[in-house]
């Protein structure tokens, strides 16, 4: 049965320095990793430290690691998915990229956070519009979905899981204020009713905005189809390297068939 050895930095924001990433994928490629997911803002920065900004250093933050990405997947022949800022003519646009050795392709985000204290959807550009399928692609014989951190609340995205049959769910965030355990909890529970792998990437670093302190706590992890928690990173930077099995994921449901009592009943 297949298998798949995924890998997840968890890292604060990079600088332009190569060096550091590098150290990691030579370490990522012993072990055989063949994708590696990155958190949010970490090869941009964090979007509330953009005011301080030119706009064309971000552009060449977003350029200078793209095609370090690209020079890396080539060399380490690995698949990176990671949360990037593209510019437009009309602003920011927060996407994902995947780079293989041979192509790259972005998704761009759909449902971003709304809220006074951290507001991306007026921030950034990312047009509303109609919701339409999250980026997939499949290798060695796993159907993978990626998934912005924020798009994981929204049963639209899992519902589109479900009719691909989606065994892996590639998840950066950015999460903070001591929200370990929710995100713990919503994670186990998603992967569990929807029978599958979840990776998610939590980047690391602090920002302080009026007197309070944003800090990005890690909890970078792989969760199963059993909704157990396979490896958890803590709160220092590292990377989490482990093996999947198909065998785990058509196992699940063939045990809970929860979505052949769906298909009975969708007529």
């Amino acid at each position: 049965m297949a298998q798949l050895v995924v890998a997840a930095l968890q890292l604060p924001t990079l600088g332009m320095n190569a060096t550091r990433l590098e150290f990691y994928l030579k370490q990522a490629k012993q072990r055989n990793a063949e994708v590696m997911l990155l958190g949010e803002y970490v090869l941009n920065h964090f979007f509330k430290e953009f005011a301080t900004m030119s706009p064309n250093m971000v552009k060449e933050q977003t350029r200078k690691h793209t095609e370090l990405l690209k020079n890396l997947a080539a060399k380490y022949d690995i698949v990176f998915v990671a949360p990037i800022i593209v510019t437009k003519k009309d602003g920011y646009h927060k996407t994902i990229v995947k780079i293989t050795p041979k192509t790259t392709r972005y998704y761009e985000q759909q449902i971003l956070l709304p809220y006074t204290h951290w507001n991306e959807k007026k921030f950034f550009a990312n047009p509303i519009q109609s919701l339409k399928d999250p980026m997939t692609f499949n290798i060695k014989g796993f159907r993978v979905m990626v998934m912005a951190g924020f798009e994981l609340h929204f049963d639209h995205f899992w519902q589109r899981a479900t009719e691909k049959k989606i065994d892996l769910v590639l998840l950066p965030t950015a999460s903070t204020f001591g929200s370990h355990n929710r995100w713990r909890e919503i994670i186990k529970t998603k992967a569990f009713l929807h029978g599958c792998y979840i990776l998610r990437a939590n980047r690391l670093g602090e920002y302080s905005d009026n007197e309070v302190k944003w800090k990005f706590y890690g909890d970078t992890m792989l969760v199963s189809p059993e909704g157990d928690v396979e490896m958890m990173l803590e709160d220092k930077e590292s990377m989490l390297v482990e093996v999947i099995d198909k065998a785990d994921v058509l196992e699940h449901r063939k045990a809970w068939a929860f979505e052949k009592e769906l298909q009975l009943r969708m007529g």
